[in-house]
């Protein structure tokens, strides 16, 4: 029996070490000095992965998927967002105060501005295709969840950009299968558990993380040699500029280009190290804002309480059905996919992180939602007779690890995991 023990814990171990956020050849850095659009944060385009996928394990085959997804890539959410660059670089054209390149970026800036009128946070035609190869693969490595009258309900936050990904992912499902029973739904009455709102102690606890954001981003915000390439006057930018707070204005926008099918590319502004420090300060707040941050007392992730619930709710509806087979889509926000992760501990998701400065050494929030963002629990049954439900955890379509210990990684056992889950709201509810 202690043979059997050890062996479990040993591939628990083992387990732990395959998983990409807690053990990565590369640091935070590194990888965003090898790729400087990871620095977007949550305006990272999706990126398909090219790990193959573990096979089933023997005798066993998949037959439901619980998803929950991120729309695709976006239009950025404000007018100001765009337009308050343009009136400041405007201003100092006026008076003769910009650089050439200054002159140039104000150029981009004013013909890229047109396209964004009446396109303010909708989905792009990048973040269409995000879903549409996201739904192919799908139906690519889990046929046996798609086939013959297969049932899918499918199911969106009322925002026009989730509708649109939920969409494209179900147009792959039906080109797949043009017999499955695909139910879609937008509502008012589900976004209680699409896109919960903070309430309670989750409220609460939010408030005490705006004065460390401010210490941070005013820490990593460095734009005197940003201004000096823009604007030819110090003394106008003294006096005129708020040139942190441009700075984050112009790398926001920088970040998202990568949103659309375009030529313009702002991020040459920017020196990597800058990038890097800017991605690090926003790294710190959304940790604090959504993730198991001790600084919020590690309570933000209980946000998507209702949506884990309504996962657990749902998959007892259809494990016990032998001749079930499809999947429950569910179409939202990173505002909720991300906290998701942490309230699942998927890999490094959850871990809680004392000494901000370093947070980047366990807690990557570009591993963790970028645009399309989505998490795929898989659950497997044997292919005759009875036995344990199974469960694999996708994270962007990535094997991830799971709180509880399995000796088949990354396979683990449903009746553990819903057990865990379960225990872990109770005792957040009571």
């Amino acid at each position: 029996m202690e043979i059997n023990k050890s062996l479990v814990k040993t591939a628990f171990f083992l387990s732990l070490l395959a998983s990409p956020l807690i053990l990565s050849a590369q640091t935070a850095r590194d990888e965003i000095h090898e790729n400087i659009l990871r620095s977007a944060s949550n305006h990272m385009a999706y990126v398909a992965p090219t790990e193959p996928l573990t096979a089933a394990p023997k005798g066993y085959e998949p037959f439901y998927i619980s998803h929950y997804g991120r729309h695709g890539s976006r239009w950025l959410l404000g007018d100001g967002d765009y337009s308050r660059i343009i009136s400041t670089l405007r201003k100092a054209a006026s008076q003769d105060k910009l650089t050439e390149t200054g002159k140039r970026f104000l150029l981009d800036m004013e013909r890229f501005y047109p396209c964004t009128i009446n396109r303010l946070g909708d989905l792009t035609s990048v973040g269409e295709r995000q879903h549409h190869g996201i739904g192919k693969r799908m139906t690519e490595h889990f046929p046996e969840v798609f086939k013959d009258d297969a049932q899918v309900d499918a199911r969106s936050t009322v925002v026009i950009r989730c509708i649109l990904s939920m969409e494209a992912e179900c147009e792959e499902i039906m080109a797949f299968n043009g017999k499955v029973k695909m139910h879609n739904d937008v509502s008012e009455a589900f976004q209680y558990y699409l896109n919960q709102n903070w309430d309670g102690k989750v409220r609460d606890a939010s408030k005490g993380r705006y004065d460390i954001i401010d210490r941070y981003k005013n820490k990593y915000t460095h734009p005197d040699r940003l201004m000096s390439t823009l604007f030819s006057d110090p003394q106008y930018v003294k006096d005129s500029i708020n040139a942190s707070s441009l700075m984050r204005s112009i790398f926001y926008v920088t970040t998202n280009m990568q949103s659309h099918d375009t030529d313009i590319d702002f991020y040459p502004l920017f020196t990597e190290e800058e990038c890097y420090d800017m991605w690090k300060y926003r790294n710190i707040e959304w940790y604090l804002g959504y993730g198991p941050a001790p600084q919020t007392k590690s309570v933000m992730p209980f946000s998507q309480r209702n949506l884990l619930r309504n996962i657990i709710h749902t998959a007892d509806t259809v494990v016990g059905n032998r001749k079930f087979n499809g999947a429950t889509l569910r179409f939202g926000h990173e505002v909720c996919v991300m906290p998701l992760a942490c309230l699942l501990e998927l890999d490094s998701c959850g871990r809680a992180v004392s000494d901000l400065d370093h947070l980047e050494d366990y807690w990557v929030n570009y591993r963790i939602y970028p645009m399309a963002a989505n998490v795929q629990l898989v659950f497997y049954r044997p292919k005759k007779g009875n036995g344990d439900i199974l469960v694999k955890a996708l994270l962007n379509e990535k094997e991830a690890t799971m709180p509880v210990k399995t000796d088949m990684y990354p396979y683990y056992k449903w009746s553990d995991l819903r057990d865990y889950y379960t225990k872990k709201l109770d005792d957040f509810e009571k």
